[in-house]
């Protein structure tokens, strides 16, 4: 049965990409060369970052994407490293879309935005529901 492996991300700027999923734990490279760049996480799962000019000689057809497609989520040990991760990237920067928020499904939940326009979420356990 096929298992996932890899997730692929299309970047119109790879430094600004890997810098903001760098800021989130992802360890991507400070130095590489060429159009793809893969990172490979501590659960063996790999982001891919393949850049608009690749995409398209793959693909002559491509086109982005209009509107919410997917959104990645990034789990936090607190509700206070979601507050700390997400006050770091829009320090850093970035934009966020929905600032952390006690959502009423006992998560602490906060919504960024990578450079192109990709929402990244965070979360961790509130500690009334981890009880």
């Amino acid at each position: 049965m096929p298992h996932l492996d890899a997730i692929g991300i299309v970047v119109t700027n790879m430094a600004r990409a890997l810098d903001f999923y760098r800021l989130l734990g992802v360890p991507t490279p400070t130095e590489w060369e060429g159009p793809h760049v893969e990172a490979t996480l501590d659960n063996g799962l790999r982001l891919m970052f393949d850049d608009l000019e690749l995409m398209k000689s793959l693909h002559p057809d491509w086109q982005p994407p209009v509107g919410h497609r997917m959104a990645l989520a990034f789990a936090c040990e607190t509700p206070a490293e979601v507050d700390a991760v997400y006050g770091r990237v829009m320090a850093a920067g970035y934009s966020g879309k929905t600032e952390p928020w006690d959502a009423f499904w006992g998560q602490r939940y906060a919504t960024l935005l990578d450079p192109d326009g990709n929402m990244v979420d965070l979360f961790a356990p509130l500690p009334e529901a981890a009880e």
